[in-house]
């Protein structure tokens, strides 16, 4: 019976193949269809969401999608002048 001796060198080659990180975390993964499914994840998330593919939705679906996400930037507001203002009728609102 040979016996094989156990000893620092050997340890090291032995767990070359391991994670980096062992412990892994629960985590719902949702598809684009909605399904679900339960599996385990290097880093703590609760959700994971796959992306949609924007070339297999209908035509006013994406456009609607694409608003949503690119919003109009707002349209800037004209600065109010004081050139059509009567000043005589705000004369009484003056301190002396």
């Amino acid at each position: 019976s040979a016996c094989t001796r156990s000893n620092s060198n050997r340890a090291a080659i032995g767990h070359l193949q391991r994670q980096r990180y062992g412990r892994l975390y629960p985590l719902l993964l949702v598809s684009t269809d909605g399904s679900t499914v339960r599996l385990r994840y290097g880093e703590p998330k609760r959700i994971l969401m796959m992306p949609l593919d924007s070339n297999t939705l209908p035509e006013a679906e994406r456009k609607a999608r694409l608003r949503r996400q690119f919003p109009r930037k707002p349209k800037a507001k004209e600065e109010e002048t004081f050139e059509g203002i009567d000043l005589d009728t705000y004369k009484k609102f003056w301190k002396k």
